[in-house]
């Protein structure tokens, strides 16, 4: 068996490319290990592919709900297999663009094999033993199942498999209300699916403010059943169909929900475990992500993850901001700390949802806190799209005017909130906001209208 050194060992082509040219453009000896496909996690099985498709389901609900406006409209069609075979085609061809751009990095070393830990700085890949000085586990993270009795039994649907599909369900149930599960509720009610979206928390989107939740919950119940506080007893397998035994969890309430498919949407975990890490020194939490500081190292030196291998924020956007910052510590001596404060993330439901920083809860535990909040329709644009539910919540600090916070449900909310992470990014205070001139009329008055209404809470 043959064995090589390298200066930096990157296990992971998704955000781990960030380290990856880092080091080649620095002029250091560097091997990537990745059995495929090319690009981690968000362009061939997560945020593009299903952007993809929650787009086309935005124009349905669009059409659907634009009497609202005075126009009579109806989707008199939908091609599912053409919506399927686009978002595809673009997976291949963002697949071919990235291997033609790997032909043209010089001093780098790409293993397109699945490596497995045999020491704290070695790796076995493709028969060959490969040390790095520094190496970085960007290793991303896979559909967590959990035990069920029965779903042994089915053929069910995760966030990757759905994504071959050539023909619409008839029926679905979605075990799992978080940004994954309503983001394909949405996606297969606008499509012409049944849907039953099952989630086990209280309220949907658990990690949302409470009435932003509220909102979502009541805007897709239009749509679909949705059943919060349930717990999932059993499945079990029909020859035609697929029953869930569920129980509600306050009442003691049992019942089935019998549906053609299956989805389970019931959370991620590190793929951490496949690289065998616990041949290492490298510690790892209860759920299996491994353990970093603010730098981005592990407890054995020089040995660094990011992005859903460590499970902090479990989005693209942050994890290429934490390899970027691991690889100018690894290789410039450097002890950067990650500031997760300005770090945002969306859902791309219906009606979409934004945030950035802390939620009211997480805010009033070491701050004293203002709150405004804006509706759109207190907005010349908004009251123009009669758009009557979607609102914008604002969380200051009182003392120093400081934004610690901003969330938004309604149309557009991705775009919103940028305004508002530039401030945080800026300094964060109030006056980020107050003195830019915002145009009138567009919906971005929302966000001076929400910090306009401040309040004790």
């Amino acid at each position: 068996m043959t064995k090589k050194k390298y200066d930096a060992v990157v296990i992971g082509s998704g955000s781990g490319m960030f380290v990856v040219y880092e080091s080649v453009f620095r002029g250091l000896s560097t091997a990537l290990i990745d059995k495929g496909p090319l690009g981690g996690t968000c362009p061939n099985l997560g945020c593009i592919p299903s952007k993809m498709l929650m787009f086309p389901a935005d124009r349905v609900v669009e059409v659907q709900e634009a009497e609202k406006l005075g126009i009579q409209a109806r989707v008199t069609g939908i091609d599912f297999a053409l919506i399927m075979e686009r978002m595809r085609r673009s997976i291949e061809e963002a697949q071919r663009q990235m291997k033609e751009s790997f032909s043209k990095l010089r001093g780098l070393d790409f293993y397109e094999v699945e490596g497995r830990f045999v020491g704290d700085h070695e790796m076995e890949a493709a028969g060959s033993r490969i040390q790095g000085e520094k190496l970085f586990i960007a290793t991303g993270s896979r559909p967590h199942i959990p035990s069920i009795p029965g779903l042994e039994t089915v053929d069910y649907l995760t966030t990757e498999t759905l994504l071959q599909l050539t023909s619409c369900p008839r029926s679905i149930a979605i075990i799992g209300g978080g940004y994954i599960g309503v983001e394909y509720a949405h996606f297969f009610a606008a499509m012409g699916t049944s849907v039953t979206l099952i989630e086990a928390a209280e309220r949907l989107v658990p990690g949302e403010e409470p009435e932003i939740a509220a909102l979502l919950k009541h805007a897709l119940r239009k749509r679909m059943q949705v059943l919060t506080d349930i717990a999932v007893e059993q499945i079990v397998r029909g020859p035609r169909d697929i029953r869930l035994l569920v129980k509600e969890r306050r009442s003691g309430a049992r019942f089935a929900v019998t549906v053609d498919t299956l989805m389970m949407a019931t959370g991620r975990r590190s793929n951490a475990d496949l690289l065998q890490v616990d041949r290492t020194g490298v510690a790892t939490d209860e759920r299996g992500f491994v353990t970093v500081n603010d730098a981005m190292e592990t407890n054995v030196p020089g040995i660094y993850a990011v992005g859903d291998a460590n499970g902090r924020h479990m989005f693209r956007h942050i994890a290429n901001l934490e390899a970027s910052l691991a690889a100018r510590n690894a290789f410039s001596g450097r002890h950067d700390a990650m500031d997760y404060s300005a770090a945002p993330h969306a859902v791309y439901s219906y009606p979409q949802i934004a945030a950035v920083g802390l939620t009211t809860e997480e805010a009033r535990q070491s701050h004293h806190i203002l709150v405004g909040r804006a509706r759109y329709m207190e907005t010349a644009t908004g009251e123009a799209m009669m758009e009557f539910d979607g609102f914008a919540k604002a969380i200051v600090d009182r003392d120093t005017r400081h934004i610690l916070g901003f969330h938004v449900i309604g149309p557009h909310a991705p775009s919103i909130v940028q305004e508002v992470i530039n401030a945080m990014a800026s300094g964060g205070h109030i006056s980020e906001i107050e003195k830019g001139i915002h145009i009138h009329p567009a919906l971005p008055e929302l966000v001076q209208a929400a910090f306009r209404n401040l309040v004790p809470e």
